[in-house]
Order: C-alpha cells, then sequence, then structure tokens
C-alpha cells in the first residue's frame, strides 16, 4: 500500500494504460485506446466495474467491459445512422493530456480531436477531453465536448458503465419508478412503475430525464451513481442467448454484471461553433 497517491505507467495487452493508486489501495486503470476504464477497485469493497475475461483491446477494437466512452452517436438512436455502431472515438487512441496525484486524490485527462480519418465518416471539427478522477470510495467521471469547426453538429454521448454484480438476480436499482422508458427488447414505450428495479436476464432500456441519483443495492454493497448534464440512462444485459453468442464474453458471465449509462441520447444537443457541453457521471460508495 502507498502512503500517497500515485499515477504510473502501466499496460494492458500490450497497450499502453495508466493506473492510479491512493493510499487506501483504491486504485483505477485506464487505456489510452478509447480512454477506456478498465478497473476500479475500492478500497475495502474490492472491483466495481466488470471486464470480460476474454476482452480484446486492439487498434479498431472495442473492449468487452469497463467504462467505453460513446460519441457522437449511440447505437442507431443518434442523429447519424451512418456512423459506427456506437460512434468513433471508443476504438481510437487518445492523448494522454495530464495526470496528476494529491494526498488521498489522483486524475488523468485524455484528449482527442478529430482526424482525416474520423472525417471520412463524420465530416465535423470536433475535440474531446475527458477527466478519470479518483478518489476515497468514488470515481468521478467528466467529459467536455468541443465544437472548434464553422459548422454546427448534433451529437449523442454516453459513458457505457459495466457494473461488476454478485449475481443479476441480487441486484436492486432505485430511482426510476415514474420515468419514461425506450424498450429495444419489445420495441415498445412504457413508464417505469417499479420503486425497486429488478433484474432476470435481456434488458436494453433508455430511461429518458431520471433524477441526478440512482441508488444500486448488492447485498451489503449500496453503489450510488449521480449524473450531471446527462439526461438519460442506459440500462443493458444481454441476458443468456445473446451472451452465449458474443465472441468476447463467457456464456455464463450475463449473471455478472449490469450496464448502468449516464447517455444523452433521446434529446441530442447541437453545438453551434466555438460552443461546449460538459457532462459527468461519479459512483460513490458509502465511507
Amino acid at each position: 500500500m502507498t502512503k500517497t497517491a500515485a499515477t504510473r505507467e502501466a499496460t494492458y495487452q500490450g497497450l499502453p494504460a495508466i493506473e492510479l493508486t491512493l493510499p487506501d489501495g483504491s486504485a483505477a486503470v485506464m487505456l489510452l485506446h478509447g480512454a477506456h476504464v478498465l478497473s476500479w477497485q475500492a478500497a475495502g469493497w474490492g472491483e466495481q466495474l466488470y471486464l470480460s475475461p476474454k476482452a480484446v483491446a486492439a487498434e479498431g477494437k472495442a473492449v468487452r467491459g469497463g467504462i467505453p466512452v460513446i460519441f457522437p452517436q449511440f447505437e442507431q438512436r443518434g442523429p447519424d445512422r451512418s456512423l459506427p455502431r456506437h460512434g468513433l472515438v471508443r476504438t481510437r487512441a487518445w492523448t494522454l493530456d495530464a495526470h496528476r496525484a494529491g494526498r488521498d486524490h489522483a486524475l488523468a485527462s485524455f484528449t482527442l480531436s478529430d482526424t482525416p480519418e474520423t472525417r471520412a465518416l463524420w465530416p465535423h471539427a470536433f475535440q474531446l477531453e475527458y477527466t478519470v478522477s479518483l478518489g476515497p470510495n468514488r470515481l468521478d467521471l467528466e467529459l467536455h465536448v468541443h465544437n472548434p469547426g464553422d459548422t454546427a453538429w448534433p451529437f449523442s454521448a454516453a459513458l457505457h458503465t459495466y457494473l461488476a454484480a454478485s449475481d443479476l438476480g441480487q441486484l436492486r436499482l432505485q430511482g426510476l419508478e415514474g420515468r419514461r422508458f425506450i424498450d429495444a427488447v419489445t420495441n415498445g414505450e412504457y413508464v417505469e412503475d417499479h420503486p425497486e428495479k429488478r433484474f432476470a436476464g435481456e434488458i436494453d432500456r433508455i430511461y429518458e430525464k431520471v433524477p441526478r441519483s440512482l441508488l444500486l443495492r448488492d447485498g451489503p454493497r449500496r453503489l450510488t451513481i449521480e449524473a450531471e448534464t446527462f439526461e438519460d440512462a442506459v440500462l443493458w444485459n444481454p441476458g443468456p442467448d445473446k451472451c452465449a453468442a458474443l465472441s468476447d464474453m463467457p456464456a455464463d458471465e450475463w449473471r455478472q454484471m449490469l450496464c448502468v449509462e449516464a447517455a444523452q441520447i433521446l434529446n441530442p444537443p447541437t453545438l453551434q461553433p466555438g460552443e461546449s457541453w460538459t457532462a459527468r457521471q461519479s459512483l460513490v460508495l458509502p465511507d
């Protein structure tokens, strides 16, 4: 256990990464590939994110698990359906812009801008900054989107957070009652009528205008999921059949995860030239 917070270079499957550590034993690991958070170990609570043991990190590939960054398109519900599924940035190399550590806090910031390759797919100039901050019993994520070009463009964004679960059937999610949602499994629209959402298999929903704070219960674990500016929340689990069809996830591990994603999908923002947009997600455990 270190005496002060620290940052250090690391690797994952041969790709460059950075690790943040705290004196209490907390740690987080991020790839430069996709600015992808791979792990968040919280002192006293263990690993909080699900990363598939069959995940592959390679150029042009999305990593199964952790926290992928989605921009400027979410699935087929973003403003430009011609784009690759979940956009352009989760499979590209970001730049490590800054990293620093204090007494009990550490952070790393990553940047990504448009290139000839991205403009061939999406003809817009953009600048992204993504900051991952590790504190005692919390992980804070901030996505900053800037339009440096001379034309306006709409976008969608999400932090595709794979949360670890002791067992999917043990999870309880509070805070969504009364919220309208779109269900991709049934192709319907509904209003959530459960004060405490439970899970039994495949789920693929976008909830709109969600509260700033949700609570995930998993036995004694209480994880608060906070969001700022993000208006939507996505719940996703592949269930047994779709999980068995995934090449980068063991067939039975659908029970070990649940995606609860802070997102901006149903009301895509439009950035005028020179404008910016910033949104945050925080994962917080009890002290």
